[in-house]
Formats: structure tokens, sequence, C-alpha cells
């Protein structure tokens, strides 16, 4: 029987066990470069089948938040290879997210200019600066012409992964940033080839999808998505509709995952979408996200629901989680205090397992 701790094939990956990293944004990374602390965090947790980061803004104008890692520069390249090198050292394989916040970022971090946005809705909600929380502004909507500019920023955050020695990229997206935004009616209004018809508002993602693809190869690339997920005050009216699109237009591109949200920001589900029908729309590795632990993990993988099982505060708290799920080992709790920015404290100081 097919487990979490069978292997599965991903590309030309052979993936040690079907436990992925969920990525989680920690705010450990000054100045927007990987320290060497980032390399210990995810060399500790290279037993994961795949660990897929933090998202890495693909530039300055993809910044969002504080202190969080971009993988643009020659800096952030040799910043993030030190990570690549030290978690393909124990064995482990890892794929960055690439990251555009769009509209939910703030002039703070953009020299008072607005964030950019497929149309000039503001959010309901605050954007965490340097200075704190601060509401969310009306953001400036782009350009036509400005949308290959985007797509290029994209296509060069994957070629600056592979430099970087990352096994591959997951396109972020989810959780209401730029290309969710673009996907979802609720925060895209254009009456131009991106808005409107689902086809129109699901070809930023599909063109930014190809590009990346064609500079790096489709077998490492995965997409993120999250069809109900309301975080960044998101809401489509035809979710189902618009999500069994995406999933169908993208298994024409042959990309090795679609990763999917199946929940809330808070963990709710909703069952006005059926992920399974979402599943059966695309040809490759489902990766299930959402509050999982281990028996629904093993379960969803037995009844053939999903590929791959992405954990996230789990393996926040749980350097070794796959160690601990195969001996039924208690699990670490963590420290929500210490979730974004700090030291060590609460990111490369959680217990494990003694060996055995």
């Amino acid at each position: 029987m097919t487990t979490l701790f069978s292997t599965v094939q991903m590309g030309s990956l052979t993936l040690g066990n079907r436990m992925a990293m969920a990525p989680m944004t920690r705010n450990r990374a000054p100045g927007g470069t990987p320290t060497p602390l980032m390399a210990e965090y995810y060399q500790q947790r290279a037993s994961a089948g795949l660990i897929i980061t933090e998202g890495a803004q693909i530039s300055e104008q993809g910044v969002g938040y504080p202190a969080t890692p971009g993988i643009y520069n020659e800096e952030q390249i040799a910043g993030w290879k030190a990570v690549t090198d030290a978690v393909h050292a124990k064995g482990g394989h890892i794929f960055v997210q690439l990251w555009h916040c769009g509209r939910v970022s703030h002039p703070d971090f953009h020299q008072g200019e607005a964030p950019v946005a497929p149309s000039a809705i503001q959010p309901e909600g605050q954007a965490f600066t340097y200075e704190g929380l601060k509401d969310f502004i009306t953001p400036r909507a782009l350009e036509l012409e400005e949308i290959d500019g985007i797509i290029e920023q994209y296509r060069h955050a994957a070629a600056c992964a592979v430099q970087a020695g990352f096994d591959g990229v997951e396109i972020h997206s989810a959780n209401g940033y730029l290309l969710d935004q673009f996907l979802r009616d609720g925060s895209n209004s254009r009456t131009d080839a991106y808005g409107g018809s689902i086809e129109n508002r699901a070809r930023l993602l599909l063109e930014v999808t190809t590009a990346v693809c064609n500079e790096i190869g489709a077998d490492k690339v995965g997409v993120r998505i999250s069809p109900i997920n309301a975080f960044n005050d998101m809401q489509d009216s035809d979710p189902q509709a618009l999500f069994n699109h995406v999933a169908t237009a993208l298994s024409a591109l042959k990309p090795a995952f679609l990763h999917v949200v199946e929940v809330s920001m808070t963990g709710a589900t909703d069952s006005s979408v059926d992920m399974q029908q979402i599943k059966q729309h695309f040809d490759g590795l489902y990766i299930a996200n959402g509050g999982y632990d281990k028996k629904r993990g093993n379960t969803v993988i037995a009844d053939d629901d999903a590929d791959i099982v992405a954990y996230g505060i789990p393996y926040l708290a749980n350097p070794d989680l796959p160690e601990r799920f195969m001996q039924d080992a208690a699990l670490n709790d963590a420290d929500q205090a210490t979730f974004y920015g700090g030291d060590e404290h609460g990111y490369t100081d959680y217990p494990i397992l003694e060996t055995i």
C-alpha cells in the first residue's frame, strides 16, 4: 500500500517520501538576502521528500513584507546557493517559491510608489511594514504593455533559481498575491485580454508558467493555488469553474505538480469547491495542503486523492517530522511568537529526536 513513506517520482527526481515541507514566510532575510541561519534551518528539514521554500520575491517590485528573501540578483543567488548546498549535502530536494505580492504590498517598500495589481481595487486589511501594520492602499493597475515585463521577472527569477542550485521552482498563484489577484474576479475587473472571462483571467498565470517551463524545463516547475482562501480579501464568483479551468490549462504545459491549499488561512473548509474535481482536471502530481496529520495524510495517499501531502506548522516545529511520524513520536509545539522575524529562537532550536 502506498503511504506517506513511499517514494514518488517527480520528473528526474526520486523523492524519498511523500511529505513536502510547505512554503512558510519567516522574515529572517535582512536586506532580502538569504543568511547562513537560513541554510541551517532548511538543512535541518532535509529529510522531507521535498522542501518548498518560503516565498522569494522575483523583483524589487514584488516585495511586500519586511526581511523576506529575493531570487533576482547575484547576492541572493549566492545566499541561496549556500541553502541548496546544505540541503543537498543531506540528500534532500528543494524548490524555491517564486513570489510577487502585487496589491498587498505597501508604498513603504517602493519609495512611495503604489503597489501594482490587475485592477485599482483597494483590498480590506493591513500590510506588514518595517514600521508596523498599515492599511492597504488602492494599488495601481498594471498597463497592458507592462505585462510582458511581469512575465520576464518570473522567467529571470527561475533562471536565477537554477544558478542557485535549486531542483526546481514553485510559482506562487495562491493566497491573494499577484497571480491569484489576476485569477479571481473579486480583484480583477480588467476589460482587456487579462480580464473578464475565466480564460482571460487565467492568461497571465499560463503565460508565466509557459515562460518558466521554457526556461528551466516543465519537470522542474510546480504551481500553487488556493481556491477557497479568502486571505488578503480574495473572492471569486465561481471558484469551481475557475480552478477546474486552471488545472486543465496547466496540464497542457506538463508542470511537475499542482499544489492546492485546500482550506482557508484559518483552516476552515468550504464545500462549495470540490478539490477532487480540480485534481481530476490536472494530469500530474497533486500536492494536498491544509491541516493534515499523519493519519489523514496516509489516508489521502492510500485513496489516491493526493500524491504528496504538504505540511506547514508541523515542519516549522519538527525538523525531523518524517522520523517522528514513522516512530509515532510526540510532536513539538510551535511557538507562534517566533513565527515571523527574530533569531534562531523558534527557528533552528526545536528539539530533534534522540538517535535510536
